[in-house]
This record gives C-alpha cells, structure tokens and sequence, in this order.
C-alpha cells in the first residue's frame, strides 16, 4: 500500500481548514484515512503558532516506514525540521508574457527614435548657431544678433525676405496697369 502524508480539506466554503493526514494513496482527497497527524489552518496569520500544527513524532514514523509527502506538507515538514526539501527552479516562471515582451520593446524603440530625434534637433540648432555666428556682424548690439538668429531659424537672410516682400508688392501694380 503506498501511503502518503497530505491534507484533507474540511471547513466551510470560503473557510478551508486541512487536516494532515497519512492516507492511502488511491483513496479520495477527504476520504478515509490511516492518521491524522496534524492540522493546518490557512485562515490564520503566517506568524501564528496555531496555522500548522504538526505531530513531529508520527510524521518521523510514517516517512520512515516509505511515506511520501505532497508538495504542501513537504514545505510544512521542512520548516519544522523533519525532512529537507530541496526549493524548485522555474526559470520561466518570473519571465514576462509575449505581450508583456512586446510593449517593453515597443517602448524601447520610441526611446531610441527620441534619442535619435534629441540629436537631430541638436545638430540642427548647433548649426544654426554656427551659421548665425557668420552671418552677425562684430558690432552689432544683442537684439541685432536675437533678430538675425530668428531670421535665420525662420529659413533665411534678412535681405532675401526683404527682397521677396518688394517684389510680392511690386507685382499686383503690375497686373493693374495691364488691365487699364
């Protein structure tokens, strides 16, 4: 007969309350058991003297005699000094979903083209800088050189926008005298 130590559910619903019990394997859950050598009572607090309740001396017994322990009373067994379990490893476990995966590399790709935007705007305003630097002459007072470097970010000397605002006012003239 191969036995095991584990719980037995009993309690309320919504209110489980286990007894550890040595069972034969084959039988149910909360069916018919050998002994009971202990309770657990998961309602409480973790720091509670009364969660698990344990006979030490019953539990050596059946594991001496080839029970095995579920996964819960292994852990149980354990903290009370009876029998070593060895923690498990699931690398996989802590490793974030695919979606997860796919919003982290997502948002990795916006920070690169932010960066990358960051870099042109900076080239681009160091080269304007560069260019206002030629174009102000040496005495010029600084509202001069503020004037200029607007005309300059704007997209081109003071004397071509000049030059475009003459000849924009020069060509409906022309059309009147064309039509009379």
């Amino acid at each position: 007969m191969a036995v095991t130590i584990r719980l037995a559910r009993g309690g309320a619903k919504k209110r489980p309350y286990y007894r550890i019990v040595a069972a034969d394997s084959r039988r149910a859950r909360d069916g018919r058991y050998l002994e009971q050598i202990g309770t657990y009572n998961p309602m409480l607090p973790k720091d509670d003297e009364n969660r698990v309740k344990l006979n030490e001396d019953r539990a050596r017994y059946w594991l001496s005699v080839g029970a095995t322990a579920s996964d819960r009373v292994a852990r149980f067994l354990d903290a009370a000094g009876i029998k070593e379990r060895a923690p498990k490893n699931n690398p996989k476990k802590g490793e974030p979903g695919e979606a997860a995966k796919e919003r982290a590399e997502e948002k990795a790709n916006k920070a690169v083209e932010a960066e990358e935007a960051a870099k042109a705007a900076a080239a681009e305003a160091e080269a304007v800088a560069e260019a206002v630097e030629d174009v102000v002459p040496e005495d010029a007072t600084a509202e001069d050189a503020a004037a200029i470097a607007d005309e300059q970010a704007e997209g081109g000397t003071p004397n071509e926008q000049a030059d475009d605002t003459a000849t924009a006012d020069e060509a409906p003239a022309a059309d009147e005298k064309s039509e009379g």
